[in-house]
């Protein structure tokens, strides 16, 4: 009598393409939702950083109370100093959401330009296969940190929206797209 065995990558492919339509729906809603937060990118923008600020400050008083609870530790000023940063930090955020903004609006363009420079330059010195369109990508994303940063104070108030939103319909995309592969796969009998 012979014996079936099981094989754990084939099961774990079935059980994904049963789930195929909750990766569909989760798809469509994150590309519904950057949608959202594209139309209304003023109101995404102010909601990102009042949500960031306030996860900052409950955890700077969340690890202000830890680091007195175990006061005799030898990083208790270290301890101590992190949580005072992310509390004052995140009380600035909520306090002055246009400030906020616009500081993270600041920091994004200035990613951008740096990883984009540094993008550019090392495809063109490593020079794989298509290194040309990764130095398009660095080219694009320097010109964008550029331009966010030139027209800040403006930029500050709708740009993490935007990028929000653009980042929720790529995502959606690719999650809808990697949904309707798995579904497209073949049933187990015919993979085994």
């Amino acid at each position: 009598m012979s014996e079936i065995t099981s094989n754990p990558f084939l099961d774990g492919i079935e059980e994904i393409r049963q789930s195929w339509g909750w990766f569909l729906a989760l798809g469509i809603a994150f590309a519904l939702l950057g949608m959202a937060c594209i139309v209304f990118n003023v109101t995404a923008t102010f909601a990102t950083v009042l949500v960031f600020g306030w996860m900052l400050l409950i955890s700077g008083v969340v690890a202000l109370i830890q680091a007195f609870a175990i006061g005799t530790w030898s990083g208790f000023f270290l301890y101590l100093l992190s949580a005072l940063f992310r509390g004052f930090t995140g009380y600035v955020l909520v306090r002055y959401p246009i400030l906020g903004a616009e500081s993270l609006t600041m920091v994004l363009a200035s990613f951008f330009m740096v990883s984009g420079l540094f993008r550019a330059i090392g495809s063109a010195m490593a020079k794989f296969p298509r290194w040309g369109w990764s130095v398009f990508s660095g080219l694009v994303s320097v010109a964008l940190g550029v331009m966010v940063l030139a027209q800040l104070p403006i930029t500050g108030i709708w740009f993490i929206g935007f990028a929000i939103g653009v980042d929720l319909i790529v995502d959606g995309v690719a999650i809808a797209s990697f949904a309707t592969a798995i579904h497209q796969l073949p049933k187990r009998m015919a993979l085994a």
